[in-house]
């Protein structure tokens, strides 16, 4: 099978369960194809990067377990243009405990930004969520920001993947793809519809492992994390990507 064979059964298989359910656990074998070997190659470096981020320090229970780097962009089929770094901003209606403020974050390297392994993810993020929207509200451009997560568990003190619960984001489609996990247990993805039922769980273990979700539909959240080897750090790292209608 071509790596443009591989790309478009993987494309297609994730629309057709986003499409219908409103959420898709995407494995790493899965996602491995939709992004293929160039992107690929990358990925190590890729990863490294998450050592480097900046503690995140506006949060409201006190935590200082969850490291993060922020960008903005703007994606279309042109393309993605780096947007000038911003705030991320989420009205408490989305995010009861961190919303209500604009939240400057350490910005992500622009060799993380600029690279392939970044670009070809917005590319493909483009490719499933430009696809899946109704073309009488479909944008010229969207706006994505990215979030490279790192959070951190300690003896005694779980480590809170989504402190705010169950949520929405408050866009309109968001990915959550696992980068690393280390030392961790728990950490299970839970979906549930508009009504708080719930419609599915499962948790991402492999690097490349993803949850899609179309945030119109489906609420998302995370269990705590907490250490195996309390001798050893202990952590998950994460990047997320959400896509909202300019």
């Amino acid at each position: 099978m071509t790596t443009e064979t591989k790309h478009a059964a993987a494309l297609a298989s994730l629309a057709g369960k986003l499409r219908q359910d409103g959420f898709v656990f995407g494995r790493a074998a899965e996602m491995a194809g939709l992004l293929g070997p160039d992107a690929l190659a990358g990925w190590d470096g890729f990863a490294d990067s998450w050592n480097t981020l900046g503690m995140d320090t506006y949060m409201a229970d006190g935590g200082r377990y969850r490291r993060r780097r922020h960008a903005a962009f703007s994606v279309s089929a042109a393309g993605a243009r780096r947007k000038a770094h911003q705030p991320h901003y989420q009205s408490r209606d989305y995010n009861a405990l961190n919303g209500g403020i604009a939240r400057w974050f350490t910005p992500v390297d622009e060799a993380v930004a600029n690279g392939e392994v970044m670009r070809t993810i917005l590319g493909r993020c483009f490719d499933l969520f430009d696809g899946l929207t109704d073309a009488a509200v479909r944008p010229d451009s969207w706006h994505v920001e990215t979030h490279q997560f790192r959070i951190e568990a300690q003896p005694g003190a779980v480590g809170k993947p989504t402190p705010e619960g169950m949520h929405r984001d408050g866009v309109d489609w968001v990915l959550v793809l696992l980068v690393r996990r280390e030392n961790i247990a728990s950490g299970e993805t839970t979906i549930h519809d508009l009504g708080k039922a719930p419609l599915g769980s499962f948790t991402l273990t492999d690097p490349l492992d993803a949850a899609l979700v179309d945030d119109n539909r489906v609420y998302h959240g995370v269990t705590p994390v907490s250490p195996l080897d309390l001798a050893r750090p202990a952590y998950r790292d994460v990047l997320v990507v959400t896509f909202r209608r300019e």
